[in-house]
């Protein structure tokens, strides 16, 4: 069917100047292993409960689906019936659509949002092709639809397909446009908003394996908000966050326009990489540089409990860790009385062992505790452990779920041992929740903070996550305390004026906007946007008044519009 205004042929053709190059790879679908939560939740081995708790997170950072499509009732709303003319019928599902429910729900790994009080989309399309969307802010802005957009994972707060007070909105749900398309040649691909990381990682390495990508652990995280948001894994150290190596995009604009890279100018180019998901359009499509990856990698996992030291590890750790080599990521995972120090190695075990006994004898690390593999083996090994295998990145579904509260902290300098002693004594206990800490330095550090909206970068040691997660049914299993607790006692130890926050892991308690006169309040929003973006938020904020200055794209933590100059 035709577009509203554009050509028969877009529906058939990328438009803008850059065309995506190469190879077209197809996505099969794996069965998801069942895996009960209260299982990964017990896993016996040290070794089993690390495989089960990074499965976990992911899964709870994850978000994805692929369901049988059916027409929609008929309905007599002008939004509906102006899709209708130019968006096949099966791509649109209607509250009154039997696969309405299904289908939103799919998408909810965080369980607490499958209360009856969720604020749901009145309805959610699929678009197939980049003219889709562009239809579906046409006839959304023409009729007073507003849009929230879901790319297939990471979303804390959910606010990519609900909505914290009631309002009428529409899902755009990009889990169909999910092609990766290689140019080996140029070390470049385009990478549709809907694939996930898992089919970046698969591709690149079946096109040219001596090439990888520097993105998220999780296979499942959707590629449109990760890169939105910065987006960083094992290789931040190497180079950078995923947006850093974003070359060229193509995004739809709040007048339903398709602008590549030339046609967008650099301002809006520059905050689509790092300024937060679904503030200025719908990004569908990404070019990103691949980088080179050694033929041989390495991965260890090593646990140390509190009786064998780990708070001695931790505190020379947060010295030690960024200013290794840049090829060398070592990461935490804190939980209960064991300590995970996990790497990724860029190199083979005989140049390892040397460097580590060199650099960090204290953590005991030896030959045996090598585990070397090619990168795209290396990606599946760090959440999965030795089961997973390259194959497992294409599977975009998963059966694990449960109730979740995130929250997350820059560290400028070294926390005194005292400190971890307590934080290890009173808060991390067993029962409770995780820390996950992410060394920078290196090339993530190296970079301006004004490069890119992400501006967590020179000086920064590492980055904090803390993770809540627990079971149960209904309202009343909602402990969250435990991340407040954990974020109050921090706040002597961290980054201040402002307290920095990682924009992908979406905290509502840091703010939300307000609406004055049919838009967001810059005042509101800088509460919030100060401590994921600093000095960039201002920014961010008069390239929104320029793009979409009735603030169209728009949820409780969007870019609101700076008008004053």
């Amino acid at each position: 069917m035709p577009c509203p205004g554009l050509p028969r042929a877009t529906c058939k053709k990328t438009l803008g100047t850059g065309e995506a190059y190469g190879l077209s790879h197809s996505k099969p679908l794996y069965k998801a292993r069942v895996l009960s939560l209260k299982q990964a939740a017990m896993a016996a081995t040290t070794s089993s409960r690390a495989s089960a708790l990074a499965l976990l997170l992911c899964a709870l950072t994850s978000a994805s689906f692929h369901v049988a499509v059916a027409a929609p009732y008929p309905a007599k709303d002008d939004f509906l019936s102006c899709l209708t003319r130019s968006v096949p019928p099966k791509l649109l599902f209607a509250k009154s659509s039997p696969a309405y429910g299904s289908l939103w729900s799919s998408t909810v790994r965080n369980i607490k949002f499958l209360s009856d009080k969720t604020v749901r989309p009145l309805y959610i399309i699929t678009p197939m092709e980049p003219c889709h969307v562009q239809s579906t802010v046409a006839c959304g802005r023409r009729h007073g639809m507003r849009l929230r957009v879901r790319s297939g994972g990471h979303d804390y707060e959910g606010l990519s397909y609900r909505s914290d007070k009631p309002e009428p909105f529409a899902v755009v749900d990009l889990s169909k446009m999910r092609q990766v398309r290689i140019d080996g040649k140029q070390a470049t691909a385009w990478v549709d908003s809907g694939a996930q990381l898992g089919e970046i990682y698969y591709a690149v390495s079946k096109a040219t394996p001596k090439l990888g990508f520097p993105a998220g652990v999780c296979a499942t995280i959707g590629v449109g908000g990760h890169f939105s948001g910065g987006g960083f894994g094992m290789m931040l150290r190497k180079y950078g966050t995923a947006a850093d190596n974003v070359i060229d995009a193509k995004v739809v604009d709040a007048n339903g326009k398709l602008l590549d890279r030339k046609a967008m100018g650099e301002d809006y180019f520059w905050a689509i990489r790092g300024g937060g998901g679904s503030s200025f359009g719908i990004v569908v499509s990404w070019q990103i540089k691949l980088v080179p990856v050694a033929p041989t990698v390495t991965v260890f996992q090593i646990h140390r409990g509190v009786q064998d030291g780990a708070i001695d590890l931790v505190a020379k750790w947060q010295q030690i860790a960024p200013s290794l080599p840049e090829d060398l990521m070592i990461r935490i995972m804190a939980m209960g009385q064991d300590v995970l120090f996990e790497a990724l190695y860029l190199g083979g075990c005989k140049d390892l062992v040397p460097l580590m006994n060199a650099r960090f004898p204290e953590l005991g690390m030896m030959q045996a505790m090598c585990n070397e593999m090619s990168w795209i083996e290396s990606v599946p090994y760090i959440p999965l452990g030795k089961t997973g295998t390259v194959k497992d990145l294409l599977n975009r579904t998963s059966n694990i779920r449960a109730f979740g509260k995130y929250k997350s902290d820059y560290v400028r300098d070294p926390i005194p041992k005292a400190v971890w002693e307590k934080i290890f004594t009173c808060l991390i206990k067993p029962g409770a929740g995780v820390m996950i800490m992410d060394p920078y330095g290196g090339k993530i550090s190296s970079v301006p903070e004004d490069a890119t909206p992400f501006p967590h970068r020179q000086g920064m040691l590492f980055n904090i996550q803390y993770v809540n997660y627990w079971f149960g049914e209904g309202a009343g299993a909602l402990p969250t305390q435990w991340s407040r607790d954990m974020y109050a006692f921090m706040e002597p130890y961290v980054t201040k004026n402002p307290r920095q926050a990682y924009v992908n892991y979406r905290d509502m308690d840091l703010g939300v906007n307000q609406v004055v006169g049919g838009v967001s309040s810059y005042a509101s929003g800088k509460v919030w946007g100060e401590k994921y973006f600093k000095g960039n938020f201002e920014r961010l904020a008069r390239i929104k008044a320029k793009v979409d200055p009735e603030d169209y794209f728009r949820n409780e933590q969007s870019i609101p519009p700076l008008f004053k100059y």
